[in-house]
């Protein structure tokens, strides 16, 4: 897959999994240059296909520890107004709501104090590697966030189950929508009464998508992402994600 917007190889290590932003053990992070190149290609379909260029609202519902959620709301703050997300772990949605508070700067300012005790108790380098990257992002979103603030949420539910969606989202809100589904075959992803995980969390997402839509969904080579009610824009693989970018019809 040749990258159309983030053509070079950039240093995203403030943004590392597990040093400022919060890792959820067993969950490979997401690669910050992929969603970041996905979420640009999202927006640019949705300005080639709707002739939209407002800020979107940007929902994932599978989104774990809302990690490149919350990357994407650190890097394109000036595109995005509102984050959502939604996982049916708890532990995940509790560790998300962590993730995305770092996307302001008091919660940085909280996660600086933090870490900082934690150097002071520990001394380990990482910790001050940490801290000097907490230090970075607030220095650099600093007066991007005052002009463009973006409102976060995250909620618990099963994205297989229409109603939980949306009864936690307004109808027609939803500008964006972008989710890593899980691999894992001891998922909760994966249960007997749901034969095709992907086209159920597809029919949840109908009732919330707005007029200007656009849906990504990356999984593996496996699962099949086909729903009748979706137009594929475009797909790519690469390594051993497999990218679906649709428009509902």
């Amino acid at each position: 897959m040749q990258y159309k917007y983030v053509k070079e190889q950039l240093d995203y290590s403030d943004l590392a999994s597990g040093r400022v932003f919060h890792s959820l053990p067993g969950h490979p992070a997401f690669p910050v240059r992929l969603a970041s190149e996905i979420f640009q290609r999202c927006m640019a379909s949705r300005e080639t296909i709707y002739k939209n260029t407002t800020r979107c609202v940007l929902y994932d519902p599978c989104c774990g520890a809302a990690y490149h959620l919350s990357v994407l709301a650190y890097l394109h703050r000036e595109l995005i107004q509102e984050v959502i997300g939604s996982d049916v772990d708890e532990k995940a949605v509790d560790l998300a709501k962590r993730n995305l508070e770092l996307v302001g700067i008091t919660g940085l300012d909280n996660r600086i104090v933090e870490i900082s005790e934690m150097s002071e108790w520990y001394g380990k380098a990482s910790h001050k590697d940490a801290l000097r990257s907490a230090q970075n992002l607030r220095t650099n979103s600093l007066a991007l966030s005052q002009k463009y603030p973006v409102r976060t949420r995250v909620f618990r539910a099963n994205a297989t189950e229409s109603k939980e969606i949306f009864h936690n989202i307004r109808a027609k809100s939803v500008d964006i929508a972008f989710t890593d589904v899980p691999y894992g075959q001891h998922s909760y992803w994966y249960r007997a009464e749901v034969i095709d995980p992907v086209h159920a969390m597809l029919n949840g997402l109908m009732n919330v998508l707005s007029k200007s839509s656009i849906v990504a969904i990356t999984s593996n080579k496996q699962q099949k992402v086909l729903h009748d009610k979706y137009q594929r824009i475009e797909q790519f693989q690469v390594g051993k994600r497999r990218v679906v970018i649709l428009k509902p019809i």
